[in-house]
């Protein structure tokens, strides 16, 4: 059996957990530079208010329902994230970390013990909101893409109480009707339109087709989704997420720059996320891509691009701050006033088959970058970082609704007057 457990409207969930005032109020996240909704909460969605809508346009609705805003508070999210997956991996013997708020798991030893799974799902939800204070959807299916349906059904279909359980092709079948093909894991809008065209509007309608004609159709991903709607296990954890082909970090600024050291730290800040997430995935860069640009809305529009390539392939923080020291020169122009900057890995290698070179060195230092992901996981995040980086941050992102950090913060930390 397994299962999937998914926060509901988990960012705009994460801001109500230290903030008790508005656990009752409309709450809404905005993305980076406060630019659109990335994330509203159940009470707001009941108000209308739309996701993806920028900000600006939608300003005086929420102001009219008293809504409460919030910018991208990613320090916070990121630790309750870790721990709502720490109370999570205590109900399972195979757990895999699908994204910031979703999480699979897999029994292979625990169903022996399960008398039912309606009671073990709203079991794991009392956990997380006992120990964190977030609401969860918790389904379980014979497959994979069956746990993933349960689990859109225990949040957003009527007669389910935040747990769904998928343990037979007859149990799927009411759940399978009522979604469309585009609430199913794996099938993007592309292959929805394509669907819609042959008369296969919903989950249900997909898994009665035949898996070899979606196959020469569409393709070997789409011919496993159809297996797995009709009970047959195709995927394994290394088909759920397979590692990125490229990894970038990149960002408007919250006010534009001119000067050549604010660029470089904001660069090189770039750098820095880059290579934490090369070392997660277990993949170096072979080559680099540093760029920067003024809004194509200016008069005149400039962007530059420069790609360094690593002798030796490289997840060092250190060497790819380096590498944006070097090309610098190359992408600041003086005049031009910078809205976006930023750093891409764009030819990756996995370091568990990394080929030496005769006449270089490998310099990448693993041990040294364990210690420095060590101390900022325990510290909190960018509680070090390398000296290019800058500490007064003047480029960083627009965040005017950012509400404390609580848990990586010292000065944020909640205060009870008694």
């Amino acid at each position: 059996m397994y299962g999937l457990v998914d926060a509901t409207s988990f960012y705009a969930s994460a801001e109500k957990v230290f903030d008790p005032s508005i656990r009752n109020k409309p709450v809404v996240v905005l993305t980076n530079n406060d630019g659109c909704i990335c994330a509203v909460c159940p009470i707001a969605k009941r108000l209308g208010i739309p996701k993806f809508t920028p900000y600006f346009q939608i300003k005086d609705l929420l102001h009219k329902h008293g809504v409460v805003i919030r910018s991208s508070n990613y320090e916070l999210y990121a630790d309750l994230s870790e721990r709502m997956m720490t109370v999570i991996s205590r109900y399972c013997d195979n757990q895999h970390i699908y994204s910031i708020d979703e999480s699979f798991l897999y029994f292979n030893n625990f169903h022996k013990a399960i008398n039912s799974w309606f009671d073990y799902g709203h079991q794991i939800r009392k956990a997380i909101w006992k120990e964190t204070r977030l609401p969860v959807g918790v389904g379980f299916g014979i497959t994979a893409t069956l746990a993933k349906a349960a689990n859109h059904a225990s949040k957003k279909l009527d007669g389910f109480d935040g747990v769904a359980v998928i343990d037979s092709i007859k149990s799927a079948a009411p759940i399978l009707q009522r979604m469309n093909t585009s609430d199913v894991w794996g099938i993007g809008s592309r292959i929805t339109k394509k669907l819609a065209v042959q008369n296969i509007h919903t989950a249900f309608d997909l898994a009665k087709q035949n898996p070899k004609d979606i196959r020469q159709q569409y393709s070997v991903v789409t011919e496993r989704t159809v297996n797995e709607l009709n009970g047959i296990s195709c995927l394994s954890w290394d088909d759920v997420k397979q590692p990125k082909q490229a990894i970038f970090s990149t960002r408007s600024f919250g006010l534009r720059i001119n000067d050549h050291h604010l660029l470089h730290a904001a660069l090189a800040s770039h750098a820095s996320i880059v290579a934490k997430k090369l070392r997660r995935q277990s993949s170096q860069v072979k080559k680099l891509m540093v760029f920067a640009s003024n809004s194509p809305h200016d008069d005149y529009y400039y962007k530059q691009a420069i790609v360094y390539s690593f002798a030796i392939p490289t997840d060092n923080t250190t060497q790819l701050a380096q590498a944006v020291s070097l090309v610098l020169p190359q992408i600041y122009q003086s005049g031009v006033n910078f809205y976006r900057c930023g750093v891409g890995a764009i030819e990756l290698a996995s370091n568990q088959f990394k080929q030496g070179d005769l006449f270089n060195v490998d310099q990448s230092n693993p041990t040294l970058m364990q210690c420095f992901d060590s101390i900022n996981k325990r510290y909190g995040d960018g509680c070090i970082n390398i000296a290019s980086a800058g500490q007064k941050e003047k480029w960083n992102m627009k965040r005017n609704f950012l509400s404390p950090q609580f848990t990586t913060n010292w000065r944020h930390i909640p205060k009870i007057n008694c």
